[in-house]
């Protein structure tokens, strides 16, 4: 089993198909939704390839250290990940094959007039060794 990490982007990827803002949903389309993925996350944790997955807020602040006293606190000119990640979900599967295939349906999910989004996920295979330096 390998564990992979699926990503969902407000954008930062090529549009999808029903490209409409949730701010711009209705009550019931966004009920749709999140019921959606929380049948898809209950399917997996039924079958014990779910490990976790958050929604995200919109807000957030890019924080570093500097020294001592207080960090600084930027909302920019970066891009930023509020801006870009609208929430994770990670899954514990056989292969890259069957996380590509359940980010495919993950990609889905209805949106607005209760048609599937056909939004960009991103796949990231979590890294099990430190990487090979060679000199």
């Amino acid at each position: 089993m390998a564990k992979y990490l699926l990503l969902k982007h407000y954008r930062g990827a090529p549009a999808p198909r029903n490209d409409v803002p949730m701010d711009q949903w209705t009550e019931d389309e966004i009920s749709a939704h999140m019921q959606y993925m929380n049948d898809f996350a209950g399917r997996l944790e039924d079958s014990g390839e779910f490990v976790d997955g958050q929604a995200l807020a919109p807000e957030g602040a890019w924080v570093r250290y500097d020294g001592e006293g207080r960090p600084p606190v930027t909302d920019g000119p970066f891009a930023e990940t509020k801006d870009l990640i609208a929430g994770w979900m990670i899954i514990d599967v056989e292969n890259w094959d069957r996380a590509v295939a359940l980010a495919g349906e993950l990609s889905a999910a209805p949106g607005r007039g209760g048609e599937p989004i056909h939004e960009w996920l991103e796949v990231r295979p979590f890294l099990t060794e430190p990487p090979a330096v060679t000199e």
